[in-house]
């Protein structure tokens, strides 16, 4: 199919013909996490056909956002992977994210739900949190485990991704409640962690900011 465009010579329509579709920017949301397989990305964006899904790779490869290779040296099995462009939208998802996180104040009854769909709001509430501090942070809710690392006073970009961590400077366990309500501005860590509705794992600056309490051996 011919590339859809909104023929403007303007930076906001050029960024939409490339990632203004149906389910563009969700696709990029899952693989800002990591490489993911088709069948992956199918299993966790509930409500797009399997013909769009496919659709929207092909146009993201097109324009340079998702490259594909192969799983294994036959071949097979591919996975999809962001470009460096493609990872250049991290920004771009970080702000949606904050600007709708008032809007999950109510879950509605058909609202399906992944825990690391929570990341990216997290991020900015993490790096708020210890704007100085590096580091990584593995959240885990009773529904799943993923982890944000934010790049602190050293500059770049922080991330996330799904999944433990490999080497967390924190862990903080909490229920999905507690982590909507932090991500919303409702609750703080600190707080969430001091009445109880979560915990804090970890030594150093960004635990310390999230709520871990250090113990002083006698």
């Amino acid at each position: 199919m011919p590339r859809r465009s909104y023929d403007q010579y303007c930076a906001v329509s050029r960024a939409l013909d490339a990632v203004g579709e149906r389910w563009t920017l969700l696709v990029a949301r899952e693989l800002q996490a990591g490489p993911r397989r088709y069948t992956d990305l199918h299993a966790d964006l509930p409500g797009v056909s399997t013909d769009v899904l496919a659709s929207r790779l092909r146009d993201m490869e097109r324009d340079g956002l998702v490259v594909r290779r192969p799983l294994t040296p036959r071949g097979g099995a591919a996975l999809y992977e962001l470009t460096g462009r493609g990872r250049a939208l991290l920004p771009v998802l970080r702000a949606l994210a904050e600007w709708g996180a008032p809007e999950l104040e109510r879950r509605r009854p058909t609202d399906a739900f992944r825990a690391h769909w929570l990341a990216p709001p997290l991020l900015g509430v993490v790096e708020r949190a210890c704007p100085e501090a590096s580091g990584t942070v593995e959240v885990r809710l009773e529904t799943g485990v993923f982890h944000v690392w934010s790049a602190g006073a050293e500059g770049g970009e922080g991330g996330y991704g799904d999944g433990p961590a490999e080497r967390p400077d924190a862990v903080l366990a909490l229920n999905e409640e507690a982590c909507v309500r932090i991500v919303r501005g409702a609750l703080a860590p600190a707080e969430a962690v001091a009445r109880g509705e979560a915990a804090v794992e970890g030594a150093g600056p960004l635990a310390r900011a999230l709520g871990a309490v250090e113990f002083t051996p006698s």
